[in-house]
């Protein structure tokens, strides 16, 4: 009897059997065109907002041997801001023509944000065959950071493959490579420099030497090849330290938008400044040495406090909160609670509040709603860690950690959770996919719903 390759039996249909088949059975169609949509759709298609324009313009002209800075920072287009180093990376990108080249970057970025998706379900110990792959599949390419990188045409996607590549290689002690990693992504954007924090207080003191190094020897090669590279420190820099009132949802941005007195803007810069650190310390007292939980934790209140209290905050730069946000599987997290969805809410999701009935609420849902949410994502991780601190010190237990006793047996959406080294056991002989009364397949081959 023909039996097919095991490739295509995994796509034939079968009739679930438990509560799990039936949710992946519901999620992979729906992930799968999700990503098709995005991809070969909307990014193609493209939008009015265009990051890829002045990078491959500055690219051509790199290879060309002409200024490459050369933007009016009156008017309110993308600019190119990238430094020699990151110039001299993506160059190539202008070889080809424009349209061509465009699409491949998003083929690129694509890729990249397909491989950061495994990486992450590797990094919380989940496989293909698990609930979490499709569920996290379409969240992602359901989101507003992940279909604007895309359509907008930016780095964000390589960036966050960067972001997930230097985690586990922190993780699994490999520093010079997790700092090769980082230093690369610096040298073409420093979104993720705060990540060096991450690795100074674990003590992994040589991410350092490659963090710094490569874009140092990138800058330095790239310098004599550049018509004007010193016009990025004289003229781009002091543009990017520049507060401005558009396309900016950090508290300083929508203070300026919406006419609020300096003063103001500086004491909820300086409040959040201070939740921000409490956190962070509690975070490195009480949980440095469980590892994933503090990496993935620390990590995610740094990038989001880098949004928010800096001069340029950008929706899409959320992207880098994915491996935050999957640390909710963990028992210990700190995003198992309503508040911190309803903040996840106001950042990631593609909804737009504009209303033409409420005009002026709808602009302020709209404007706003991505500033109050990373700023409640970080009030929810300092209430959290803030009461279990308390809590701990009333119960005399502060020695033995933050965790209340009950933790240690809460739920961890891991438990079970696919290891795709293990052996699966067969099925039962007499066991038909289709056969309503055929024996359950053994434990091991069954996936738990996510708790």
């Amino acid at each position: 009897m023909y039996r097919a390759p095991v490739l295509f039996r995994q796509l034939e249909p079968r009739t679930a059997r438990t509560t799990a088949d039936v949710i992946k059975f519901a999620l992979w169609p729906f992930a799968i065109m999700t990503v098709l949509n995005r991809v070969f759709i909307k990014a193609i298609n493209g939008f009015i907002t265009d990051d890829y324009k002045p990078v491959y313009n500055a690219s051509f002209e790199f290879l060309n041997g002409r200024p490459v800075y050369t933007a009016n920072f009156d008017s309110v287009d993308p600019h190119y801001l990238y430094p020699p180093s990151g110039t001299l990376v993506i160059a190539p990108v202008a070889i080809i023509e424009y349209e061509l080249s465009r699409w491949l970057f998003i083929a690129l970025n694509a890729a990249a944000i397909l491989l950061a998706w495994y990486l992450l379900l590797r990094l919380f110990k989940f496989g293909l065959g698990s609930i979490a792959a499709p569920a996290l599949l379409l969240a992602m390419f359901a989101s507003e950071t992940v279909i604007n990188t895309l359509v907008f045409t930016n780095v964000n996607g390589c960036l966050l493959l960067a972001e997930l590549l230097f985690i586990h290689l922190l993780l699994a002690r490999r520093d010079l490579w997790a700092g090769a990693v980082l230093g690369l992504s610096i040298a073409v954007k420093p979104t993720l420099a705060p990540l060096l924090l991450v690795a100074a207080v674990r003590g992994q003191w040589k991410v350092f030497i490659t963090a710094c190094g490569v874009p140092l020897a990138l800058t330095a090669i790239a310098w004599p090849l550049s018509k004007d590279p010193e016009k990025f420190f004289t003229e781009v820099l002091p543009y990017l330290s520049e507060t401005r009132d558009y396309f900016n949802s950090s508290v300083g941005g929508n203070g300026l938008y919406y006419g609020v007195p300096h003063w103001l803007i500086l004491i909820a810069q300086v409040v959040m400044a201070g939740v921000v650190a409490v956190s962070l310390w509690l975070l490195w007292r009480y949980y440095r040495h469980d590892d994933l939980f503090f990496v993935t934790t620390f990590s995610g209140v740094l990038l989001t406090a880098s949004f928010l209290l800096p001069s340029l905050g950008q929706m899409y730069y959320s992207m880098m909160l994915f491996p935050f946000l999957m640390s909710v599987v963990l028992r210990n997290s700190v995003l198992r609670n309503w508040p911190a969805w309803l903040a996840i809410f106001g950042f990631m999701t593609y909804d737009k509040w504009l209303s033409d009935r409420w005009q002026s609420t709808g602009r302020a849902l709209e404007y706003l709603r991505v500033t109050f949410g990373w700023g409640l994502l970080l009030i929810v991780v300092f209430c959290v860690l803030g009461d279990r601190y308390l809590a701990a010190r009333r119960a005399g237990r502060l020695q033995f950690g933050l965790d209340p006793a009950w933790m240690a047996n809460a739920p961890d959406s891991r438990d079970g959770a696919e290891d795709p080294d293990k052996p699966v056991a067969a099925a039962p002989a007499a066991a038909h996919r289709d056969d309503p009364v055929a024996p359950e397949e053994p434990a091991g081959e069954r996936e738990p719903a996510l708790k």
